[in-house]
């Protein structure tokens, strides 16, 4: 089996790229809603998961080095879309959940999913 490549890992990388250039080039000088809105959740689990399975690695909660599964993949959107579209609207204010992030959540693991499989 192919070892997942975590911070080395070509959409872990091309994922950050988009979503740095989407934040400080392409938002503030364009009005289009998706990239507001929606572009930079769609990359939350080609960003964010391959840091913390390594994490998790280190932490010896991962007892393997191949790519992510569906499992840790789903878990990680369920309790990302809780923590941030559920509970986080009430801890901060001036933030309300929207069923349309975790739309993006949830496609951005899809993509991921199958580019990891």
């Amino acid at each position: 089996m192919k070892r997942f490549g975590y911070l080395r890992d070509p959409l872990f990388l091309l994922g950050c790229a988009a979503y740095s250039l989407n934040r400080f080039i392409l938002k503030p000088h364009l009005s289009a809603p998706f990239l507001h809105n929606w572009f930079n959740d769609a990359l939350l689990i080609p960003c964010a998961l391959p840091p913390l399975l390594l994490a998790h690695r280190w932490l010896g909660l991962r007892k393997h080095d191949s790519a992510p599964t569906l499992l840790e993949i789903s878990a990680h959107v369920i309790g990302w879309s809780i923590l941030f579209e559920l509970i986080g609207p009430h801890l901060m204010r001036g933030t309300t959940g929207d069923p349309w992030d975790v739309v993006a959540y949830v496609t951005g693991a899809i993509a991921a999913l199958l580019w990891w499989n």
